[in-house]
This record gives C-alpha cells, structure tokens and sequence, in this order.
C-alpha cells in the first residue's frame, strides 16, 4: 500500500508573481509602441488568487510595428485564458490536449513561423509572451487571466507582484481585493520600487475579513518618482497575511455544492525528531557551494532542540557516518558537529546509494535498539548536486533500493543544489517515500535557501493526519491522508457536496501526538455560512475551480511516482479536468490565435521543472532577441538583459577620475564578450534552449562594478591622507556638542552596541580592526518580533523563522504593524517606528568603506539605554578645551574619562561620497 504523502499544500510560500507587460522605455521611444494603460485586478478568496493582467497599447508610428505582450507568473499557478483585441475583434486562446496543440506548432515550424511563446523559467516563475503586429494607430488590447491556490509557508501567505512598465502610464493600477472568512490576523505590504512621492499613491484598508489594496499612482507621481530614482517603476510589490487560527479542527467553508477544509491547529506541541543530514561533498561541490552547505549546515546545527537527534553522512565516493549512531542534539554534541561540519571538503565522486542506504540503516539500529525517543519522527535529508557516478549509477534501481529500505516508516527530503542534478530522480526518491523535493539555486543566498526549507521541516506537529466526512455528504474528495503537519504549514480538503447531503457538513480529523491518538471534531452548517460578498472580492464559482485546482495538482504528484499501469488512468482524469476548467497544466496547451496574414499559431505549454538542467542563465531574468520585420522594428517588451551599474565618482570637487577598481557581485551579468553576446542574440538560439545553454555552461557570470577614486589634482595622494569616515557618528540632541565621532580601536568579537528594553531594541556588531569595518551587525526588535542581519553582502530580515535576503542599494519598502523598513539606491537602510529611535544601516563604499550605522531620533532613547554606543546616552560630562590645545577636551560616561579630539572626519550619513565635518572624536 502507498504511504500517503506529506501535506505539501505548505511546501512553498505561496507566491503570486506577476511581471506585468512592459515595454522598455528606449524601445518603445524608438517603435513608436505606446502603453497608454496597464491594470492587475488579483482577487483572494479562501486562499484562491484570480488574477488579471490588462495592458491597452497604441502604435503611435506612421508604419507598422510589433508589440509583444510578456509577463511572468508563478510556477505553481495555471494559465486559464488570454485573448487579444484588435480592431474590435477578439483573438481567443484555445486550451487543447498537448497533442492536439502540438500538430498546429509543428504545421507552423513547418511553415517558417516563430511559433512557440517563451516558456523560460526562473525561481517561483514561468514567463508568458505574445507578439502582435499593430498598424499605424491602431490599438491592442492584450489580457491573460491565471490562478493559483496561495500555500502558507512558515505561518504566512505571499502575494507577489513584479511591477516593470519601463515607462511612465497614463492609467497604472494594481487593485488586490483578498477576504479570508476566518478573520485575517495580520497584514504588511513590502515594494522594492516605491519612493516618498509613490507612497501616497498606494492606500490599504482592512476589516476583520477584508483587505484591498490599491496602487494607483499619477503621472505626475511616475515622473516625481523618475527624477528620484532616475528610472520607471521597476520592482517587487508583496503583500503578506495570515489568518485566525485556534487549537480546532480548522475551518470549512462552502460554496455553490462545493466545500473546502483548512487545517492548521494552533498550541500543539513540538515532536521530537531524528534527523539524518546526507551531504554530497563530492569535487563537483568545491568552491562555493561546499562553503554555503558549510555555513547553512552549522546553523541548522544550532537550531536543534535538546530533545532532537541526529547524525551527519557525508559523501562523495564513499559515504562515511560522523557518530555511529545518532546522538542527542546536546550543547557539546552540537559544537563537535560543528566543528566536523566546519572541515567537510569536496572531493571525489559521487554515490549515492550507498550513502543513502547507510542513513537508513543508522535509523534501523536505533529503532531496533529502541534508542529513539518514543513517539518521535525519524527525517533523512538528501543534498546532492550531480547525478550519482560511482557505485550503483542507475536512477532507476537507487529509487527502488531506498524505497524498499525505508519502508514507509521514514520521510525523505532532497534537495537539488544547481542545474546539474536530475531533479525528476530526486522528486520521485522523496515522493516515494512520503517527502518533497526542493531546487537550491546557485546564488549568494544558498545557504539562506537551505537554512529556510529546514525550518519548514523543523517543527512536525502531528504524524497519520486523516480527515473523515460523511460517506452521504461528500464525493470527490481531494487527498484526505497526510503522514506530517509542521508548524507554519496547512493541510486542504476539498469535495463536492452530494445533492442531498446533511444541512451540516461534519469532519473529523484524527491523528498521533507523542504516541498518543488525537481528534479534532468541527461541523459548518450550510445556512450559517457568511454569505460571500460582492464580485469585488470574489469570482464565479470560485469553490469548485479551488477544488479542480487542488485535484489536478494533487493527480500531477501522484504521477511522478506511480508505477506504468497507474499513470494512465491519472493523467486521463486530470487531463480530463485541465480542459474543463481550461487550465493550462502539463497535459495542456494554449493554442493563440492571430490576425490574418500574421503568424497563425502560437503555443503557450507548462515548463517542466528537470527540463532546466545545466541552466545558468542568472535566476529570474530571460534572454530575449529582437529581429526584424522587414521595414518593422520589434517592439519587444521584457526584462532587462544585463544591470549596468554606473561609474561613481567619490566627490565632484576632486578632480578628473582616478584609478578603476573592480568589485565582482553576483547581480544579473553584462557580457564584455561580443562574440557571446552575438550568440545570445542570435536569430533561432532560444528556439534552441540548448544552443544558448551550451555557450553558457561552465562559465562565471558576473558583472564588475566599476568605482572611480578621484585624486585633488591630477596625481594620486597618500591614501592615509585622506580624510576617512569614523566607525560612527552619534548625534547627541540636548547636549553641549551636537554630535560625537567614535572610532573602534579594540574588538574582542560580538560587541553590544546598543541595547534599551523599553524601546525593544538591542543592536549588536562585529568590528574587524584590521578592515576597520563592520564585518557584521544585527537589529533586533521586541515588537514585532523581527531580526535584521547586515553584512557588506547583503541584508537578511527574519521573523517568525521566516528570512528574506536583500541586496544593498536595490530599493525598498516595508510596511508592517510596529515598523517600516526603506531602503533607497544609495545604499541606506533605515528601520523606523512611530516614537522609537530610527535605526539606520549603509553599506558605505566611500573611504574606509564598509558597513556603517546611523542613528536618528535618538532623543526617544529611555534612561536605561546600554552598550558600547548606548552608554553615551547616559549622564555625560563635556570637560572644557584644555589650555594648551583647546582642539581637546575630556568626556566622562559612567566615572568613565575619554579623550575626545576636534578632528576632520567624512560625514557618511547621506551616502557616498560625503562631506567633510568637524567632529570631536574618541578611541575605543
């Protein structure tokens, strides 16, 4: 009998990511292509999102012009419908069984015409592309329609909107309209495009089970922005929630004879669980990929509760186990596994059967031994990176050595760190055996990647969840047995109802804690169901579409590891369901209709997530070709290729520029390399992905981001000449000077800057006195409970076990109760709240560059300020100038004398390349 699978409708943050149509601002300069209009009306109903993206364009040129509509969505959403309007005449999109849809594609390959729509992927996204050509004056109405069930993910659901007009638009909205009939808890918004002159065009309302939110901005408030950021509106816009929850059989809502059954108890406690990490350190890891496995592995290390065990196999060629039996997550087992995980090297081949097999065998023993806690999850984790090449090599034989091992009685997890691993072998070895599988993009955030999908595995709940309705109420009924429940995660069961079912729906769900059987009893009377409300916040038959959605995505897993007589009967059923309900799924396509005279058939088909192996191309952008219409220019509309980062000169005063110096970063790459940027553009290379895919292989990509250091004259000075930013500034408002610069001079490791418990706020840092610069520093809050980790790499926000990771100098906005965190393009993170200090973060490329901190509104400090910094908020005596050399003078803190000296030092605050100050200062 199959083990039931995990309920993995929590397996990934729930994402909406929507790019919407743009067209680059030069292009459309050139072609004439205008967007006079561009809307997103997202509807959220009971975790349903329907989406519609509108974009109204007009061809302003006096000759013919292509204008192509594109945009991205999630990996997990389904396309349900996209048309065309022109000339009053509508061009439909017909879904169709792949098959069928394939003979149009292939009649019009034959033909010479372009007939595929761009199906590239990123991260979390698939990109939609259609290209239309528009007579002189004419306009063109394009719009896709798509949905997804939104998934919480470590206690939140995630609505993502990628805002990328390129240009300025006379009607710009975005209209997101959510009801949640439990009651929404709680509600923040975050944008990585707003300014202070866009702020005013987004407004948010909430009541108990409504939110909307509104983007609407001007054209004057477009432009205002534009001479701002000196770019169009270019970014992210999230809107994250969660909803009311207590320690119950969750909650069932019914609409139109269909029901569907939220699950996720609040107050249980933690199981305690066994947890083997299996880690590829063959040669294919060297390099960065080992190092981030390093550094994620001894965080995870750090997260063990007590109660936990635990043991590590490392692999390459052979596998080899760190303890012969797992052992207790106690404070000095987990500092000598660190210390193991700190000296993993990569070398070697890679066999992974045998590796698997001796983790499984770890758990054996100790089940037979009966050294397992009673009552506790028994978890294996599988990190590879490449497909196995020594020992037992077929896929084929591995899945069914470690199924028959396991047996049912553990969870297997795997995780594909990069492009070169077969990512169907490692879905189908955790599907079979009651786990997930999980991509790890190559990125500065790899680590940050592993430490996340842990924390989702990190706190199971409950084991043998099984739901039970009514024989005479419910058919249809969607997966209703699940082997875990983690905290933050959800289970959902959906059903039609019968036509004579009960006036009340009755569930019960039942399952183990720590041993010990455990039910849960709920009913929903159909007439005591909150009337839904107005179409503004809902869509036609929203229910039953939620119900096909699940079925169909639930049929698609159970294929992936079904033997070759079941397959059949799941993939007739759920593509039975795709054309129905006119969803574009694995089984489907879309089939686009043009005008006469153009090219007749374009295909739109879902993206395969293991058709992405030896993909490098960097995460989130696509590679686009512009060509040729005869006399028509392309007016292709798209994400930008390559991040061009401009030369920066440290002060206008200093004179013409002086030396280059290079800093390499992972952004999206520009390419100094002609011949590779004529092979990317070339015609017919992405109708080729693996031409595009053979140049890039094995190749760096990177961009040099090139800063200008600017000598007085014409000749380099002394670099200790110039005058350098101190370790920081501190304002002093009610003192006898203004201001006070300190320097660091001795660190002995983490030191506690700042700590004031009545304003729930502490502030810690790591100075390296021979960089002179923060190698690190940490803000943390009481309320909301949230940490900001800043390094010269990148800043991580974490809250609720939840970390987000941003690159310095790309821009930020964050509203969220308690706090708002901006950042804007200079570098400058500020974390602010109504009667708190501000708490400002730089990454300060100026001299002596580094990470800087700032402080604003410190007069809000309370008397019980502490730390190396916060102690000059306290009692300080100002002595006077002394007689000899009235440039010093004595500081007291605390009994404590500090000389302080009037010095030149860089004011840093408002970003590079500063201003010179007159500052007294003091050594620390």
């Amino acid at each position: 009998m199959k083990t039931p699978a995990p309920a993995w409708t929590c397996g990934l943050a729930l994402v909406l990511l929507l790019l919407l149509a743009v067209l680059q601002t030069t292009t459309a300069q050139k072609n004439g292509i205008d967007i006079y209009s561009l809307t997103v009306d997202s509807k959220v109903s009971s975790r349903f999102a329907h989406t519609v993206v509108t974009s109204r364009v007009v061809n302003k040129a006096d000759t013919m012009q292509e204008a192509t509509f594109q945009m991205e969505l999630p990996k997990k959403a389904f396309i349900t419908n996209f048309s065309m309007i022109i000339d009053g005449v509508t061009y439909p999109g017909n879904i169709k069984e792949k098959a069928a849809a394939q003979e149009q594609y292939s009649a019009a390959v034959a033909r010479g015409e372009s007939a595929g729509l761009v199906k590239a992927t990123g991260r979390k996204m698939e990109q939609f592309q259609v290209s239309v050509s528009v007579a002189p004056a004419a306009k063109v109405t394009f719009e896709l329609v798509y949905e997804e069930l939104l998934k919480r993910h470590l206690g939140v659901y995630e609505l993502l909107l990628k805002v990328q007009p390129q240009q300025v638009v006379k009607h710009l909205q975005m209209d997101i309209h959510i009801f949640e009939p439990q009651g929404i808890s709680f509600l923040e918004t975050e944008s990585t495009f707003m300014t202070g002159e866009l702020e005013n065009a987004l407004t948010t309302s909430q009541t108990q089970t409504k939110a909307h939110i509104l983007f609407k901005p001007t054209l004057s408030q477009q432009q205002k922005s534009l001479e701002q950021q000196d770019t169009v509106i270019n970014g992210n816009f999230i809107v994250r929630y969660d909803v009311n929850r207590t320690l119950s059989g969750g909650s069932i809502q019914i609409e139109n004879g269909y029901f569907v059954h939220y699950f996720a108890p609040e107050g249980l406690p933690t199981i305690p669980k066994n947890v083997i990490f299996v880690i590829d350190k063959s040669g294919s890891m060297r390099g960065k990929k080992i190092q981030q496995t390093r550094e994620a592995l001894i965080k995870i290390l750090d997260d063990l509760s007590p109660k936990d065990q635990f043991n590590l196999v490392p692999f390459s060629e052979e596998a080899t186990q760190w303890k012969p039996s797992l052992v207790p997550a106690s404070a000095e087992n987990v500092k000598e596994a660190r210390t193991y995980a700190a000296g993993i090297q990569a070398q070697g081949g890679t066999n992974i059967n045998s590796a698997m097999l001796m983790a499984v065998e770890l758990l054996e023993r100790a089940t037979r031994e009966e050294l397992l806690p009673s009552g506790s999850v028994s978890l294996i984790i599988l990190l590879t990176d490449g497909d196995p090449t020594v020992g037992e090599t077929s896929p084929e034989k591995i899945q069914r050595n470690v199924q028959d091992a396991i047996g049912g009685q553990y969870s297997l997890f795997c995780l594909g760190f990069g492009f070169d691993v077969s990512y169907a072998f490692l879905e189908r070895l955790a599907l079979d055996n009651g786990g997930l599988a999980r991509r790890i993009y190559e990125d500065s955030d790899s680590a940050l990647q592993l430490e996340d999908f842990y924390q989702e595995v990190a706190n199971p709940l409950l084991t043998a969840v099984a739901f039970e309705y009514p024989s005479n109420a419910v058919e249809d009924v969607t997966q209703d047995n699940f082997r875990l429940l983690f905290k933050g995660s959800e289970m959902v069961v959906a059903g039609k109802l019968r036509d004579q079912s009960p006036d009340v729906l009755s569930a019960k769900i039942s399952g183990q804690l720590l041993m010990q059987n455990i039910t849960f009893q709920t009913e929903s009377g159909m007439a005591e169901q909150e009337e839904f409300p107005s179409p503004k916040y809902i869509f036609y038959n929203f229910m039953e579409r939620l119900w096909a959605f699940l079925t169909i995505q639930q049929l698609l897993e159970q294929i992936v590891s079904a033997s070759d007589t079941e397959k059949q009967a799941l993939k007739t059923r759920a593509l039975g369901l795709s054309l129905n309900y006119s969803f574009v799924t694995p089984l489907t396509s879309m089939v686009v209709t043009k005008p006469e005279g153009q090219e007749q058939s374009q295909v739109a088909e879902k993206p395969v997530e293991n058709k992405n192996r030896h993909r490098n191309v960097p995460l989130g952008h696509g590679v686009f070709r512009y060509h040729s219409m005869g006399n028509r220019r392309s007016g292709m509309t798209g994400v930008n290729f390559s991040k061009t980062v401009a030369a920066e000169n440290f002060s206008s005063r200093l004179g013409p520029p002086g030396p280059l110096h290079h800093r390499h970063s992972s952004y999206p790459f520009s390419n100094p390399n002609p011949r590779l940027t004529d092979m990317m553009l070339a015609p017919g290379l992405l109708s080729d992905p693996s031409g595009f895919d053979g140049v890039l292989r094995g190749m760096d990509l990177m961009i040099t981001e090139t800063i200008s250091t600017s000598p007085p004259s014409g000749k380099l000075p002394d670099p200790s000449a110039l005058t350098q930013a101190p370790s920081v500034i501190l304002p002093l408002p009610g003192q006898s000077v203004d201001r006070l610069c300190v320097d660091i001079k001795h660190s002995q490791g983490p030191m506690n800057l700042l700590s004031d418990p009545d304003q729930g706020i502490e502030v810690t840092g790591h100075y390296e006195i021979e960089k002179a610069q923060f190698s690190w520093i940490k803000v943390t809050f009481r309320n909301p409970q949230l940490q900001v980790h800043a390094t010269p790499e990148h800043v991580v926000v974490t809250q609720n076990r939840r970390s987000s990771a941003y690159k310095w100098k790309n821009t930020l906005f964050s509203v969220m109760p308690g706090l708002k965190m901006t950042e804007d393009k200079a570098g400058l993170l500020l974390l602010s709240s109504p009667d708190k200090v501000t708490i400002g973060l730089l990454f300060w490329d100026g001299p002596g560059q580094g990470l800087r901190l700032l402080l604003r509104d410190t007069d809000r400090f309370s008397r019980h300020i502490s730390g190396t910094l916060g102690q000059f908020y306290q009692d300080v005596l100002w002595g006077p100038p002394t007689e000899a050399d009235d440039s010093k003078r004595t500081l007291s803190v605390q009994g404590h004398d500090h000389s302080a000296t009037r010095e030149l030092k860089l004011d840093y605050q408002e970003g590079a390349p500063g201003t010179e100050i007159s500052c007294w200062s003091v050594e620390l």
